[in-house]
Order: structure tokens, then sequence, then C-alpha cells
């Protein structure tokens, strides 16, 4: 079964939504920072802050960690989400998104994201 394990939001100021999280929720850093994307956990779900740079502020996407990509990606693109696109897998990213029926980002990885 896949799982939500990734969510990621856009803000003005993601460090200060860091910490917001990180003390109110009792999240823990796992990575990013230095002007980039900001990482931190609750140990399940991996929640990514990223700079918005001029977008919209509030949830960008969200990601399922599979265990198949290409049969996921499949049954997706018969159930009317558009074609997967590849991104670069270096750790940084997932694997592949989809743009669901109604234009949703959705994130595929069968690695996953850093939850510790």
């Amino acid at each position: 079964m896949a799982r939500i394990k990734h969510i990621a939001i856009l803000a003005n100021d993601n460090e200060a939504l860091a910490e917001f999280y990180m003390k109110t929720f009792g999240m823990k850093a796992v990575g990013g920072g230095d002007g980039g994307a900001i990482y931190v956990s609750d140990g399940y779900i991996n929640l990514a802050l990223i700079s918005a740079r001029g977008r919209p502020e509030g949830i960008f996407h969200f990601g399922f960690e599979v265990d198949d990509l290409e049969a996921v990606a499949k049954v997706a693109v018969d159930g009317g989400a558009k074609a997967p696109t590849r991104v670069p897998v270096d750790g940084r990213f997932n694997e592949a998104f989809i743009m669901d029926p109604v234009g949703t980002r959705v994130d595929l990885s069968e690695a996953g994201w850093k939850t510790a």
C-alpha cells in the first residue's frame, strides 16, 4: 500500500515556519537549510518547507512512497493523471511526479523521504 510520506509547503519565511512546526508540534529538523528547503519530520512524515520565491504560500504538493513507481504511475495515468515527469534522484527530490486529474502535483518515490 502506498503511504503519504511527504508534504511540501511554500513559505515566504521558511525558517520561521520550521520553527513554528518544531515548537508547536515537536517536529525535528532532518535536513536542508542555508536558504534552501528546510526538512522537518515527526518521524513518519517529511515536511518540506520551501522558499516561496514569489509563488503563493501554502501547500505545494504531497508525496507517496510506493513499492513500484512504474506500476503506480500507469494506474494513475489510466485514471486520468498526466504522465509522470522524472526528476533528478540526488537525495533532494522525489523520483517522479504526476499531476492528478484536477492538477495537483503528487510526488512518487520508491526510496521515500528522510524522516529521522
